[in-house]
């Protein structure tokens, strides 16, 4: 084990990567077995929020790291997806809500806020109101604030940790109605929901394949430890964060952080259905990593 860990660090020492991270709980998992075996050392670690992180990695100032589907979907040309590695839910996600003072058949042209942090989540709102429940509001950004968007808005959509916060303890003591999108997204399509994927740029695959490769499989390591372990990274998480470990290990083991055929049928579905809101080609082509360099990605 002890020469397997030294193999993989003479590998990533070869070109420090810039690899970015979400500081949202729903990314722990991918990161905290970093710090178990050492692999974060060999990174260069960039944390921001969700949507600077996808600019970041559109532009060229990371190598690889999470991105918003949306903002993956306007940039495959220049991506590459890291097979098995994402941040979705087959069901409920706990974390990417619609919060409404109003019934939402009773939404259309109200005020609807869209937390500033998110891509995808405001468009799978807007989808959602739109071709389920009949209702186009009236739509703009604002940060990610529950108070102030209740003051400004008849509800508001919230991702990442605001979110949770807003679902489990907000909500329930002002008496705000709270739709989990990904919840909905499954009733809807029967489909998972991918939130975020992780991806390379091709210009730095093309330089650096087996370092890619190797830090694709330092994140699956780490999810897999994270998984196995859930009830500790729980634990360990309590020291920052306002939510107790039971509360916390349900959230870690209600999201789903693989990307498989059933997700990237999900992609598609989102893709197709998103089209035309955010300007893509609805059979824009998803280009996976493959295990072989010189094998043509499908």
């Amino acid at each position: 084990m002890a020469a397997a860990r030294g193999r993989r660090r003479s590998v990533l020492s070869v070109d420090k990567p810039r690899v970015g991270h979400i500081q949202f709980l729903n990314c722990v998992p991918i990161y905290w077995g970093l710090v178990r075996s050492g692999a974060l050392l060999d990174l260069d670690l960039i944390k921001d929020t969700p949507e600077r992180l996808s600019e970041q990695l559109v532009d060229g100032r990371l190598d690889i790291g999470p991105i918003s589907l949306v903002e993956y979907l306007r940039h495959a040309d220049d991506l590459v997806v890291l097979p098995d590695v994402a941040v979705g839910s087959d069901g409920p996600v706990m974390s990417c809500n619609l919060v409404s003072q109003l019934p939402l058949p009773d939404l259309d042209g109200e005020r609807v806020a869209l937390g500033s942090t998110s891509r995808t989540t405001v468009q799978l709102a807007r989808l959602v109101l739109r071709e389920c429940y009949n209702v186009e509001p009236a739509y703009y950004t604002c940060p990610p604030d529950l108070a102030q968007m209740m003051q400004e808005a008849a509800a508001g959509v919230l991702i990442g940790d605001a979110a949770l916060r807003a679902s489990l303890h907000e909500a329930p003591r002002l008496g705000l109605r709270v739709l989990d999108l990904g919840e909905a997204w499954k009733d809807w399509t029967g489909l998972p929901m991918v939130f975020a994927v992780w991806a390379v740029r091709r210009d730095f695959l093309a330089r650096q394949p087996a370092l890619t490769r190797e830090v694709h499989r330092a994140f699956l390591r780490s999810r897999d430890l994270a998984m196995a372990e859930v009830d500790k990274v729980a634990a360990q998480a309590t020291r920052w964060e306002a939510f107790d470990a039971a509360t916390l290990e349900r959230y870690f083991t209600t999201l789903d952080f693989s990307l498989g055929p059933r997700q990237l049928a999900g992609v598609r579905e989102f893709a197709s259905r998103v089209a035309a809101q955010i300007g893509v080609d609805p059979r824009v082509r998803i280009d996976l990593l493959a295990d072989d360099p010189d094998a043509t990605a499908a």
